[in-house]
């Protein structure tokens, strides 16, 4: 099992390494690809998944993607009001089969799945989005490996019901531990002419609110699954489960990430 995981978390980091280095479209391509994996996956635990409510999420989140590769993001908003029309007529359609609940469900499928994990698209295309992006990362993965070291060997105590393996010592230590690895990528990165305070400075405060942002980001998740009694979410990374195991942090850091760059230029 550690095996396996170990594997696919190397064959995973060697995709998103090829993935933010050649950009868009590549970036649209694959994170759209995968919030619509992720979505399936939500309406499946949701067992709306085959439903034509689980249908309207897939396409919502499809156009949504399609919006973004042409640069058309004043249509969202017009694209979110359709969406809840459309489920609510199909909620309609087939009262009492479907209660209101679905719609609220699929709703937040939407939003959740597709629109926060789009936001490492943006940050990838921001001006040196190609260095920038890794603080998404740094504040996710990053932060989960250093809480799961510090917790092996000094965790004591517990977090959150939602998580029995979480210890205060191990989110404290994943919080640090982000922040450091990003004030030592942060020697590495070239000038930001656009960027106006040294990124010594903006890569460590920025990953660790991510971190502690990212410590919710994976308890939701959690949350959601004990909500419906399921384990994983899917097999589709082997040792990790499905997209939304693997990336329940990053649906959180990265819209975190993405504002907290934008507030900093505006501030400075």
């Amino acid at each position: 099992m550690f095996v396996t995981r170990l594997i696919s978390g190397i064959v995973l980091v060697i995709g998103l390494i090829a993935t933010f280095i050649f950009g868009d479209p590549a970036v649209t391509i694959v994170f759209g690809l995968l919030s619509l994996i992720a979505d399936f996956e939500l309406m499946r635990v949701f067992g709306l998944e085959k439903q034509a409510i689980g249908i309207i999420t897939y396409l919502s989140v499809l156009t949504y993607y399609i919006l973004i590769w042409f640069d058309k993001m004043e249509l969202v908003i017009p694209l979110l009001v359709v969406s809840l029309v459309l489920i609510l007529i199909i909620y309609v359609v087939k009262y009492p089969k479907i209660r209101i609940e679905a719609v609220a469900e699929s709703f937040f499928a939407i939003v959740y799945a597709g629109m926060l994990l789009s936001h490492v698209v943006f940050t990838r295309n921001l001006y040196d989005g190609a260095w920038l992006v890794w603080l998404i990362v740094f504040g996710s993965w990053g932060a989960d490996t250093c809480a799961y070291c510090v917790g092996k060997l000094i965790g004591k105590h517990h977090f959150s019901e939602l998580s029995p393996k979480k210890t205060m010592e191990g989110c404290i230590g994943g919080v640090i531990g982000a922040g450091l690895l990003s004030f030592i990528y942060a020697f590495f990165v070239p000038d930001m002419i656009w960027f106006p305070i040294t990124p010594l400075v903006v890569f460590p405060v920025v990953t660790m609110i991510s971190a502690v942002v990212s410590i919710f980001g994976d308890l939701a998740a959690s949350a959601i699954k004990r909500n419906h009694d399921v384990k994983d979410y899917g097999n589709i990374i082997p040792g990790h489960g499905g997209v939304l195991d693997r990336f329940d942090s990053v649906i959180f850091v990265a819209p975190f990430v993405y504002y907290l760059l934008m507030l900093s230029t505006v501030f400075s």
